[in-house]
């Protein structure tokens, strides 16, 4: 059986963009009526559909995300009627619909501004941190060619006594294999 809800939504549901997004969720739940504005802050929605759908529409519509902030909605049930075809905005005075569509935009550009401070802020943070690890990097590398330095100049030492070992090394067993061939002969 098709039921008609009437809500009051109370809270920051004027000039926010709450009617567009009620709107879209009276259409996804395939629910006919209307959503406008309402002296002096709320908006009435009127809808129409199977109780289930209304129900899940209610919950969808109770927003609490910035910029919309529904406070409280006064929700009433009749029967349907069967007069909406759809579900529509309706709209008041076209001036005062352009100064909501512009409240809604600097709302927007508020929030993005301060958004886009809050990155500024962490690139700043983030530079100086790569700034410090750039310097630590490059502390890092001279230290490192430097301790590569002694270790070549280790090596080439060592490389250089292990050569002088070897050369005295070959020259007493050269002297002892000539020892060794002088006893062999003197035996023979």
């Amino acid at each position: 059986m098709q039921k008609r809800a009437i809500i009051i939504a109370k809270g920051e549901v004027r000039r926010v963009g709450y009617r567009d997004t009620v709107e879209r969720a009276a259409r996804k739940m395939k629910l006919t009526g209307f959503v406008e504005n309402i002296k002096p802050y709320d908006v009435r929605i009127i809808c129409e559909g199977d109780r289930a759908g209304i129900d899940s529409f209610v919950k969808l519509i109770n927003i609490k995300e910035y910029p919309i902030d529904v406070e409280h909605l006064e929700v009433s049930f009749e029967d349907a009627t069967g007069e909406f075809e759809y579900f529509e905005i309706k709209r008041g005075d076209p001036t005062e619909e352009l100064g909501e569509r512009l409240d809604i935009a600097n709302a927007r550009m508020a929030s993005m501004v301060q958004k886009q401070d809050i990155m500024i802020e962490k690139l700043d943070d983030n530079t100086s941190i790569l700034k410090d690890n750039t310097a630590t990097l490059k502390d890092f590398k001279n230290e490192t060619n430097e301790n590569l330095g002694r270790l070549t100049n280790i090596m080439i030492k060592h490389d250089f006594d292990a050569q002088e070992r070897i050369a005295t090394l070959t020259k007493e067993i050269s002297e002892i294999k000539e020892r060794l061939s002088r006893v062999e002969s003197a035996i023979a």
